[in-house]
């Protein structure tokens, strides 16, 4: 007998491993890796419709389930379901935070053109940038590497492995960078 019958998949506690990484458990976050990387992953691929900013997301989920694992109440919902909630907040932030930048500033297609022309790999970025408008100011205010890995982002359109490797920095300095440095634009622009 030759048909398509799937097995159903073996049950996975996903309550219990929650709990454990709540308790500083490595194991069990592995394990939920292992049991929902890739699904995380295809939502996270689907929402964002760009593989290097889905595994972008794939990581920050993981992280924040490290991190907040112990916020996961099970009267509001299933552990599976808070782990796809947090997929979702994170992909439609990225889309969100990418729509609004595309319209930000009408100077991004100059700079970018700018950039372009200029190889940045041995100097500062944003030297190479018009100094007018709002947010040349307020970027003047970050550190040099801050502002390339900003400008590497939302100019240049890399991904946050990409800048990792342009600027030699490990990826999770790199992304808290890019966090920080956008919490002090928004201030700045505010």
């Amino acid at each position: 007998m030759a048909g398509n019958l799937s097995l159903p998949e073996p049950y996975f506690d996903y309550e219990a491993h929650l709990a454990a990484c709540a308790q500083g458990d490595q194991q069990a976050l592995r394990a939920l890796y292992d049991q929902e990387s890739a699904r995380v992953m295809g939502v996270a691929q689907r929402i964002v419709r760009h593989k290097a900013l889905a595994e972008d997301i794939l990581h920050d989920v993981f992280i924040r389930i490290w991190t907040r694992a112990a916020s996961f109440d099970p009267t509001r919902g299933s552990a599976r379901g808070w782990i796809f909630s947090i997929t979702r907040h994170l992909a439609l932030n990225v889309v969100r935070d990418n729509a609004r930048q595309i319209q930000l500033d009408e100077h991004s297609e100059m700079a970018s053109h700018a950039l372009a022309s200029v190889d940045a790999s041995n100097s500062d970025t944003f030297e190479y940038l018009a100094r007018s408008g709002r947010i040349y100011t307020c970027l003047e205010r970050l550190e040099p590497a801050r502002r390339n890995c900003i400008l590497h982002a939302y100019v240049d359109g890399y991904s946050h492995a990409e800048i990792s490797k342009k600027v030699g920095a490990p990826l999770g300095t790199v992304k808290a960078w890019i966090k920080r440095s956008l919490v002090v634009l928004r201030e700045c622009m505010g």
